[in-house]
């Protein structure tokens, strides 16, 4: 069941329309940077092996195998560091990953206010961030005065929209912070739920070893 809810949660994540609005854009040759997939990847192959870990646990226990409870024992073991792994690697990279996507941003807004070769491709993405986070500009300079001069880049609302346009750099922050201190939760509760089975297949392992003595 955990195994089925970590399942469920990473690919939840992994097919959300936001990112994958956002990390699918191609700007020229230069693809988007995904690097914020390889965590929810980690948790896909974690969630799945669980299922089946799961599984050769219980039927384990059924069976009053030691071997198999020695395996899942082992699997658990190796599934635990994967996931020590997984939150370390989020922790490191959690403000690098956004900083590289405001680049790729930033880098397509350029090319499409200045007009540079392949600029309705850039202007394409621009508006893909734009109409995907409900944003303009990279700044405060550019949010406000984007809608005005560039009406073509950013959303057509009514006059508010001058006043309230958000800056996307922050929303682009605030998307990736999110989802990954949901992958952190995510990752929190897999160990959690990781120990308290290793240390009950270590449990049952010992009354099966001491039924078989007696």
């Amino acid at each position: 069941l955990a195994g089925g809810i970590i399942l469920g949660v990473a690919l939840w994540l992994r097919h959300d329309s936001q990112t994958t609005n956002i990390l699918y854009l191609q700007l020229g040759d230069k693809q988007a940077p995904n690097t914020f997939y390889v965590g929810i990847y980690i948790l896909i192959a974690v969630g799945a092996v669980m299922m089946f870990v799961g599984f050769l646990g219980c039927y384990g226990a059924i069976q009053e195998s030691q071997c198999l409870l020695g395996t899942f024992f082992t699997c658990l073991v190796i599934l635990f560091a994967c996931e020590v792994a997984a939150g370390i690697w989020g922790f490191v990279n959690k403000d690098q990953i956004a900083k590289d996507v405001k680049q790729f941003y930033d880098q397509a807004l350029q090319q499409a206010l200045m007009g540079e070769s392949d600029a309705n491709n850039a202007k394409a993405v621009v508006k893909t961030f734009h109409e995907t986070l409900n944003c303009c500009g990279s700044d405060i300079v550019t949010a406000t005065f984007t809608p005005v001069w560039r009406d073509d880049l950013c959303r057509k609302d009514t006059l508010k929209s001058f006043f309230e346009n958000t800056n996307c750099h922050k929303e682009i922050d605030e998307l990736f912070s999110g989802k990954l201190y949901l992958i952190g939760i995510a990752a929190v509760v897999v160990a959690v739920i990781m120990i308290f089975e290793m240390i009950l297949s270590m449990v049952l392992c010992c009354g099966i070893r001491n039924s078989s003595v007696y």
